[in-house]
């Protein structure tokens, strides 16, 4: 399996950035999942489960290192009172920065056939990035896997030309200058199904079928034990278990 694609995610939620080149290291890719919205009245993180519209926006990495927001109409921003307006609600940017505790997120609707739930669970995410996991730092899934699916719908940072990462469980390998190290898989929700630019529509069968044949299930998570560069077309190469 060789790279295809390289995607950074620069804040939670909002659509990212194709990039021929990342750098990788224990927190995944540098500048992915840095920063992430929050509601000022409940102090809680958004997500797309629970405020759809986030995927309509997307983020970017600026030269300085800093982060900027595209509105759907086009507005380039950070300011918070154009971002509240937006989503119709008081919220501010947060950046990860040095952040070691644990930040409070919407987690998926207790029943998420419901329309509009007014009962929603909520969870801890990972320390430092925005993830929902500290298990989740770089996420891979091949075209062999998502066969006729968007790929957009997943969200992983490296897309793989090929198929074969399901049994890498266990594994490590090098990819790139980096050495991955293969955990569990990455677990599906609401997300997957939600419409986003581009095309993208609402499918709810995505999020049905994965269950029905992937146990609910579709990419897998790795954790980078050696810090590297990973460009489209590195390959993929298996070092065998990990110990």
């Amino acid at each position: 399996m060789r790279v295809l694609e390289l995607w950074r995610y620069p804040v939670k939620s909002l659509q990212g950035e194709r990039l021929q080149e990342v750098a990788v290291d224990e927190l995944g890719i540098a500048g992915d999942r840095r920063w992430a919205l929050f509601d000022r009245d409940t102090g809680l993180g958004l997500t797309a489960r629970r405020v759809p519209e986030l995927l309509f926006g997307s983020a970017r990495v600026r030269d300085d290192g800093g982060v900027e927001v595209v509105l759907p109409d086009g507005t380039v921003t950070t300011d918070e009172d154009v971002l509240s307006g937006w989503l119709g609600r008081r919220v501010e940017l947060r950046s990860a920065g040095d952040r070691t505790e644990a930040a409070p997120t919407y987690e998926a609707p207790v029943d998420e056939d419901v329309p509009d739930p007014t009962e929603w669970l909520q969870w801890e995410g990972a320390p430092g990035p925005f993830h929902d996991s500290p298990r989740i730092r770089l996420s891979l899934v091949s075209t062999g896997t998502l066969g006729t699916w968007d790929r957009r719908r997943f969200r992983a940072n490296v897309v793989l030309d090929g198929d074969g990462e399901d049994a890498l469980r266990g594994q490590e390998a090098d990819l790139g200058s980096a050495r991955l190290r293969f955990g569990l898989p990455v677990s599906r929700c609401v997300m997957t199904t939600r419409p986003q630019p581009g095309g993208i529509p609402r499918d709810t069968s995505v999020l049905k079928t994965i269950h029905r044949e992937r146990d609910g299930n579709l990419a897998v998570r790795a954790a980078v034990l050696r810090a590297g560069v990973l460009r489209t077309g590195d390959e993929l190469v298996p070092a065998g278990p990990s110990h």
